[in-house]
């Protein structure tokens, strides 16, 4: 039942806590297969917090753009609507700094697409000049930072690389070119990741096609590293290189393409640097 006082007013820390540790169980279980009813569990809080069917809908739909932000899948029906308050940030923080385990989602091989044609979208628009991003939300980006965690996740990397050669080979043997797709190399499993792309492929004329994968759970514009070899070898072999950014991994994955100069496609920024005696 509403609490009519409540109508209106900011969330508290404790319900905030209540419906975001909701929120994660319920993405959990989307994740991994299990079913669940949203209803069932919006009534739930409802209940226990007194808060209106709208107020919980429109708070779970800030927790997916909060998500969005951090480069994690969110629960589908609920679009991220992003005009949240610093308190969401401080309860997202709360929960994911005792529970950081939940950041590193199951890596499984989803499912090939009926069409490969299903797979591949346009690149995300190049923002001339992007909005300020709140400070309090730099900041959990940066404690969470998604750019790091796809870095160092080399289940997810490798997951993503095996699916491009999967989609390569199934490509080419619908294109009438068997032969290519017998061709198909996974690089970075035979011969490490210093070739400077993951997978080697063909057109359907015979041309390689050097495909350097970059994966995350993330939306398209989940922000990702690009080494030195990587872009030595973009700008040695500009017709044959390219990016395949496969995002929403875990959930339904899609991919656009990338090709150089890397500098037109997005913005580069220099992010470390290599000491040396």
């Amino acid at each position: 039942m509403t609490d009519e006082s409540k109508v209106g007013t900011d969330w508290q820390d404790g319900e905030l806590d209540l419906i975001v540790a909701d929120y994660f169980g319920m993405l959990v279980s989307d994740l991994s297969g299990q079913p669940y009813v949203k209803s069932r569990h919006n009534a739930a809080i409802m209940a226990q917090i007194g808060r209106t069917q709208g107020s919980v809908e429109f708070k779970h739909q800030n927790i997916s753009a909060v998500l969005d932000e951090l480069g994690m899948p969110w629960i589908p029906g609920y679009k991220p609507r992003s005009n949240y308050q610093n308190a969401i940030l401080d309860a997202i923080d709360r929960f994911l700094s005792k529970q950081p385990d939940i950041l590193e989602s199951a890596v499984n091989l989803p499912p090939a697409p009926l069409l490969t044609s299903d797979v591949f979208v346009a690149a995300p628009a190049l923002k001339i000049a992007d909005d300020a991003i709140p400070e309090r939300l730099q900041r959990l980006v940066q404690k969470f930072d998604p750019v790091e965690r796809d870095h160092r996740n080399r289940l997810l990397g490798k997951a993503g690389e095996a699916f491009i050669v999967e989609l390569e080979r199934r490509q080419l043997t619908e294109g009438d070119r068997p032969d290519l797709a017998r061709k198909v190399r996974w690089i970075a499993a035979e011969e490490g990741d210093g070739a400077g792309y993951d997978v080697l492929s063909f057109d359907p004329t015979g041309r390689e096609r050097l495909l350097e994968v970059k994966t995350t759970n993330g939306s398209a514009r989940t922000p990702f590293f690009v080494t030195r070899n990587e872009r030595a070898v973009a700008m040695e072999r500009p017709r044959d290189w390219r990016i395949y950014r496969v995002h929403l991994f875990a959930t339904k994955p899609q991919i656009f393409t990338i090709a150089p100069p890397l500098e037109l496609a997005g913005n580069l920024q220099p992010e470390t640097w290599r000491m040396s005696f």
